[in-house]
């Protein structure tokens, strides 16, 4: 929809205009197409209202200023809102019924937690959500929108309940995504590396980079509706977040367990930084495979074994080794073998030498060693491989590095330094063939490392950095989930949880960066005594750097010392793991920190359950003393419509701006230039979203954005996205909307609604009753679902209550009791329906939060409420009074009987003045029907409404000749009078078809609930529900019996 501002004659005169364009040009169409004459009616018809187009509108302006409570210019002030008869609000658009709100909602301080006079949150409790921050590296995505839909929804559920809530927004500067962002922004505008910047004014660049995006993300989660409190908006550099980091990485360094210590790290020579074992992605390979590799331009060999030679010192021998890295070779300083192999007893102690650098290489014996694998002699290169680090380590080998940190060889290599990595490979391979040393290679299955954020292979590489020592923590952290102080779900989430934790190594801290939390750490640098930046004892922490100077002091008393800061800065999931309580104001001792804390549920993504979820239960108990949350709720993965995860790269990453607002497929495009992708990415992603999207994107709007993704959310595997799914649900919101348009339409203006507590009223008819306890049955079912975090099936109960039975039944329903029934039977009607539609909205609000404000609005308050949004409205719950059972039988009875005609009527092609009769074989079948006659005339259909009639007979009353049967149920059956309207002998073998069909299922149920093992496991409920079963298939055998014998006496008539 084009978007511009005119008045509203102007619109009424463009849309006339539109309209009798449409009639000339279709005159024309028909004058110059002969065969049009001749059309059939009904193609004629089809043809009339497949041509309907809805002229376009001009672009929606919202005229509330921002801030102040939607637009009411039209009808008496506070009563309504702009007329739903109006050209934008005669049908659901979603931008004309989603503006206005969220800045009313925000300045009205709805999402602000709620406290007593005294300071207390509600007697009804607290329930809190620090949002899982998102990294400011760019815009938000599907996976974003996701848990943002499910938080919300559970946020504004507890906030109708009555509880205290408070769902705490912030942003992460994400040290490595987003400085990696920058760098490649960076070099592919200006040509420049950080190192041309320098460090102070690179960083001034990414702060500039995270404003920009930081309003993005912030306007689409508004957008979405998502009710945060803005004014404790939190950032983990702001100064209080800053703090805690540093009170943290102080503490515990104080306590031992954050250490200082040269070992080996996973190196990203491409971003020039550790990472942690967690952003390492592991990619398997069955053998010789060509690899992309960042800094390459042809592809590098990996999944192979090489086999060489080292010389023995001093003699002619030779000893054979193997490695998947023959650049590593220059690195080695040793070889092992078993202490058990005859092959190689005779070596041991002898030196083999290098043939490259002038270095002898003890040949010893380690148990380690397997013997049966490849040669049986292993290299070891202590300094380059975590198993040989350990290695060197029990035998003093020599720890030489060969590798500078971008990757190149350095001078510990001979006439090899200098080159990358992986050119050094295949010269060292080339070399040995030339010395005569080269064996052979073989395919061989591997795993190769590569850093998840720059696809560079990652590097075991010797660096002092900070660590920190897990265990003690992790156990703790075990605890807690193990005695219930924390609940994680689903039970599969909490298995990764305990296997991971039981497997924990040491977690390195220092990055080499320069965008993130730089270690509160000194160096005591003491003036003639030269230090090593690994020896811990040379290192002081402190909250500030006069701090750490008075520690430095009195740890080396009369010494002339100077402190350097270290330059590395802190892994950002160190800073992440303080979320929970450093948002609160920690280490502040706050009045949100005292009264919100533990905070109620995490809900994340499985895939960071151990890079943040177990960090921030391990610092929380630390920290505090107390868990950081009581439950922990992972969701699924969004991937898109082909199962692929979401990438960049690959096109697939969606806006949910996009689905909200519509895009056509060119914008689309457009997009995907601005961002970083290089031409190769570009164009598979332009190719996916034309296969994808060929139409674009169709405005979809949050509602139905928010309602899909909840019902998408199972807690079983990932989610494929697909745009159909999500714009079917638009027309959902359509639904809801013209349900409300047409209750509004019935309520006179004069309706004052009951009460609560009156419902159902003494007048209540057995629609209204049937109706009433659908909806309490649904909020009981509601509730227990989104208490168990069972978002789709949540979803799926507010569906049904709308679809199925408010809209498609009761309110057909009540259109005949409104258009004939007495005054007291229309009043009480109306008492329901609003009701009905009341309670029904506000039950959906936590899931579609601007439809349901929109039209809340528009309906009139109960006596005594006051209450100003939908966004305070008390939740549904179970209300024993609408409890009826026997009303839902009966009702439910009158259902399936019109339902079976409308199947009869249309099965037959009958489509006015049917002739029906309904047979009903118990009392209280028959009791129900003969009273509620208008009600089932009323649900059947045109051909009944139409000239139509509705018979009702007993049991022992002479069936209807000439008709054919449905069977209801063991209760009812159905018959229409078909003489003269059909073709029998069609009729009589569609029965037979059906006859096989129902004695198929007979047999089938019968031998189930006559199984002895069956009925000992089934409960009671279960085995009634499949003998009921049973017996409708029988009725129905017996039915289709007599069917086939009219149809045959019909023949003979």
């Amino acid at each position: 929809m084009t978007f511009r501002c005119l008045t509203t004659v102007v619109v009424e005169k463009e849309r006339k205009q539109i309209e009798k364009n449409k009639k000339f040009a279709a005159k024309k169409a028909k004058a110059a197409d002969p065969a049009s004459a001749t059309t059939s009616k009904n193609k004629e018809k089809k043809a009339k209202a497949d041509a309907v187009i809805e002229p376009e509108l001009p672009d929606y302006v919202e005229e509330t200023p921002a801030g102040q409570k939607k637009s009411m210019v039209y009808g008496p002030v506070d009563a309504l809102l702009k007329p739903l008869d109006d050209d934008y609000h005669k049908a659901y658009i979603p931008k004309v019924v989603e503006s206005g709100w969220y800045a009313w909602w925000e300045k009205e301080g709805y999402f602000e937690p709620h406290f007593g006079p005294d300071g207390k949150v509600s007697e009804k409790g607290y329930f809190v959500i620090p949002e899982p921050p998102p990294n400011v590296t760019g815009k938000l995505h599907m996976g974003h929108a996701l848990p943002n839909a499910l938080q919300d929804t559970l946020i504004r559920w507890n906030r109708m309940k009555g509880l205290t809530t408070l769902w705490l927004p912030g942003c992460d500067h994400a040290g490595i995504s987003t400085q990696s962002v920058v760098e490649n922004m960076l070099w592919r505008r200006q040509n420049k590396t950080r190192y041309d910047l320098g460090r102070e004014k690179f960083v001034e660049t990414v702060w500039d980079w995270k404003e920009e995006y930081h309003q993005q993300i912030n306007s689409v989660l508004k957008r979405m509706g998502g009710s945060f409190d803005w004014t404790r908006e939190a950032f983990t550099l702001d100064a209080n977040l800053s703090a805690a980091v540093n009170e943290t990485f102080v503490r515990l360094h104080e306590e031992g367990i954050i250490y200082r210590a040269n070992r080996l790290v996973n190196w990203c020579t491409k971003l020039n930084t550790a990472l942690s074992n967690l952003e390492v992605d592991n990619k398997d390979l069955e053998g010789r495979t060509l690899l992309d590799v960042p800094g390459y331009d042809r592809k590098v060999e990996f999944g192979v074994i090489t086999h060489f030679y080292y010389k023995i010192d001093g003699s002619d021998e030779k000893i054979e080794v193997a490695t998947t890295r023959p650049e590593t070779m220059l690195g080695d300083s040793g070889i092992a073998v078993n202490p058990e192999d005859e092959r190689y007893k005779h070596l041991v102690g002898k030196n083999a030498r290098h043939p490259f650098v002038d270095r002898l290489m003890p040949i010893f014996t380690d148990d380690y060693v397997d013997p049966e694998f490849g040669t049986g002699a292993v290299k070891i290169t202590p300094a380059h491989d975590p198993n040989d680090f350990t290695l060197g380590k029990r035998h003093d080998l020599e720890f030489i590095n060969i590798l500078n940190d971008n990757g190149t060889m350095n001078h510990n290599t001979g006439d090899f330094e200098g080159l990358k990595r992986f050119d050094a490979r295949y010269k060292v391979i080339d070399a040995l063939k030339k010395e005569g040393l080269y064996v052979k290679w073989e395919n061989n299955p591997m795993k190769v490392p590569l850093c998840s954020k720059s696809k560079d292979v990652i590097e075991p590489l010797m660096k002092p950095q900070w660590w920190m020592s897990m265990r003690e923590l992790a156990d703790e952290a075990i605890k807690a989930v193990a005695d219930g102080r924390i609940k994680i779900r689903p039970e599969n989430a909490e298995k990764s949880y305990f296997r991971w934790l039981e497997g924990i190594n040491d977690w390195c801290l220092s990055r080499q960066l320069w965008w993130g939390h730089q270690a509160p750490a000194y160096f005591v640098e003491i003036k003639g005594e030269p230090g090593n930046d690994s020896d811990g004892e040379r290192w002081v922490t402190g909250r500030t750097k006069e701090a750490a100077f008075e520690k430095a002091k009195a740890k080396f008393p009369n010494k002339d010392i100077v402190l350097r800061r270290d330059e590395d800065v802190l892994d950002t999931w160190f800073s992440s793991g303080l979320w929970p309580f450093s948002t609160l104001g920690w280490p502040k001792e706050t009045h949100d920190m005292k009264t919100l804390y533990p905070t109620s549920v995490l809900e994340t993504g499985w895939d960071i359950l151990f890079f943040w979820v177990a960090r921030m239960i391990m610092l929380g108990l630390k920290m505090t003393g107390e868990v950081p949350f009581r439950e922990v709720y992972c969701h699924s993965l969004v991937r898109d419509s082909e199962g692929r995860k979401m990438s960049k790269s690959l096109g697939n990453v969606i806006d949910p701006l996009d689905i909200m607002e519509g895009i056509d497929l060119q914008a689309l495009h457009d997009k995907l230039k601005v961002g970083n992708l290089d031409p190769k990415e570009l164009a598979t992603a332009t190719k996916f979203q034309k296969s994808s999207f060929p139409d674009g994107i169709p405005e979809c709007g949050a509602d139905a954005l928010r309602f899909s993704l909840i019902s998408y959310t199972t807690g079983g595997g990932d989610i494929a996205f697909d745009i159909k799914v999500m714009h079917g649900y638009r027309r959902f919101c359509n639904k809801i909307y013209q349900a409300t348009k047409y209750v509004l339409g019935k309520l006179p203006s004069s309706f004052n609604p009951q009460p609560h507590s009156s419902c159902p009223s003494p007048k209540a008819s057995l629609a209204e009753r049937w109706i009433l306890h659908k909806l309490t049955t649904a909020s009981r079912e509601i509730n227990a679902a989104l208490t168990d975090r069972e978002f789709s099936s949540a979803a799926s109960i507010v569906y049904q209550y709308w679809y199925n039975h408010l809209c498609d039944v009761y309110i057909e329903n009540s259109k005949s009791i409104l258009q004939t029934g007495s005054s007291e039977e229309q009043e009480s009607a109306l008492q329901t329906l609003y009701t009905a539609l009341e309670q029904a909205l506000t039950m959906i609000h936590p899931m579609m939060p601007f439809l349901t404000e929109e039209l809340w609005q528009r309906l009139p308050r109960r006596p005594g409420d006051s209450t100003p949004s939908i966004v305070k409205a008390a939740y549904p719950v179970y209300e024993k009074e609408m409890d009826d059972p026997a009303s839902e039988e009966a009702y439910e009875l009158l259902l399936a009987v019109s339902k079976a005609i409308r199947s009869l009527t249309a099965e037959y092609s009958i489509k006015d003045n049917a002739e029906l009769t309904v047979q009903l074989f118990d009392e209280a079948a028959m009791k129900t029907c003969t009273e509620e006659l208008a009600s089932i005339r009323s649900l059947s259909g045109k051909a009944v409404i139409s000239g139509g009639k509705v018979n009702i007979i007993g049991a022992k009353d002479q069936k209807p000749a000439g008709s054919v049967v449905a069977a209801v149920n063991a209760s009812a059956s159905v018959f229409l009078k078909v003489t003269g309207r059909i073709d029998i002998d069609a009729e009589i073998n569609k029965a037979r078809k059906k006859l096989n069909a129902a004695n198929e299922g007979v047999k089938k149920q019968k031998a189930m609930v006559e199984d002895e093992t069956w009925r000992q496991k089934a409960d009671a409920k279960v085995q009634e529900g499949e003998r009921k079963k049973m017996e409708n298939l029988q009725a129905e055998c017996r039915e289709m019996e007599n069917s086939i014998a009219s149809f045959e006496m019909l023949k003979l008539e």
